[in-house]
């Protein structure tokens, strides 16, 4: 049951986050409500046809859209009036990345799926929705930039892993591996960390 709700609240804050980059891209309502949705449910639902769990989470728990559509809607009332938007879509997107790769990682557990190919799923479904968002709202995705995003994902999804194989209970270690996904991925926006660029030599 905690895992739902930390889903739920997962996709809160990818909705903010589409919603947030929907706003910085110009477009109108009905482009905000299809971003922020294909923000937040992106990933799962590629999470949900891989597991071959159908029909797919938000298709047979309304729920789901109506925590998009409330997001949606809020962040459109009053995220214009923040100053720091664009702070705030880079904490939301932390935030949700960080939910994402946690909750898709115990849920692929739960299906029987062994660690390295549920390290997968849950990068899978922390990215997905953030590059269908990128994408729609112009923009290079964070996935394919320099920017450390899905190696923040594989690494608190690792430390969960190693947490759990270590003995730790499993809530302490969900806890402490969105910590770690969070935290690193604000640490790289802080500080301007990024992976290394290969280069052709010549």
């Amino acid at each position: 049951m905690l895992l739902y709700w930390f889903d739920l609240l997962g996709v809160a804050v990818f909705a903010v986050s589409g919603a947030l980059a929907a706003m910085q891209a110009g477009l109108d309502l009905f482009g905000l409500l299809v971003l922020a949705a294909v923000t937040a449910i992106g990933g799962g639902t590629l999470r949900d046809l891989l597991l071959n769990r159908h029909p797919v989470v938000w298709m047979r728990d309304g729920r789901y859209l109506l925590v998009i559509a409330v997001a949606a809607l809020a962040t459109a009332m009053f995220g214009q009036l923040s100053p720091g938007a664009m702070k705030g879509l880079r904490v939301a997107d932390a935030l949700g990345l960080a939910l994402f790769a946690l909750t898709g990682t115990e849920l692929a557990e739960d299906q029987g799926i062994k660690r390295v190919p549920a390290l997968l799923m849950g990068t899978l479904t922390a990215v997905g929705g953030g590059v269908v968002r990128d994408l729609l709202s112009g923009q290079v995705p964070l996935l394919l930039r320099r920017d450390i995003y899905a190696t923040a994902a594989i690494a608190g999804i690792a430390l969960y892993q190693l947490l759990r194989r270590a003995g730790l209970k499993r809530d302490w270690a969900f806890v402490l591996g969105i910590g770690c996904v969070a935290g690193l991925r604000l640490a790289a926006i802080r500080y301007d960390w990024q992976l290394p660029s290969p280069e052709l030599y010549r």
